[in-house]
């Protein structure tokens, strides 16, 4: 492989890893968000009397609708994240071989 064609491959491997790097960023910050959800159901749930923050004020709400409310944040954040795994795999297996490639080339040049 030509030095050009090898240099190519890198930056391309470089903008690769750099977006599958922006996929785990994001896929930690919806698992965050997730995990708060199920706490605050957890606790929700264990509650006769629950409150949800609304701006900067807390605000006595509904039970039932605020459950409700938090199970639907709960699934929508369970399929972005779902959403972002597939990419994820996605990237892995278009890296896997210009990674692969690239080391090859490296060896050879040696």
């Amino acid at each position: 492989m030509e030095e050009k064609d090898a240099q190519k491959k890198v930056a391309e491997l470089q903008m690769m890893e750099q977006k599958l790097q922006g996929f785990l960023m994001q896929k930690q910050t919806f698992q965050g968000q997730f995990l708060e959800l199920e706490n605050a159901l957890h606790e929700s749930k264990g509650s006769e009397e629950v409150y949800k923050i609304v701006g900067q004020i807390v605000v006595k709400s509904e039970k039932d609708k605020l459950v409700k409310e938090l199970e639907d944040k709960k699934d929508l954040l369970d399929k972005k994240i779902k959403e972002i795994e597939k990419q994820e795999e996605k990237m892995r297996e278009e890296i896997m071989p210009l990674q692969e490639e690239v080391m090859k080339s490296l060896k050879n040049d040696k």
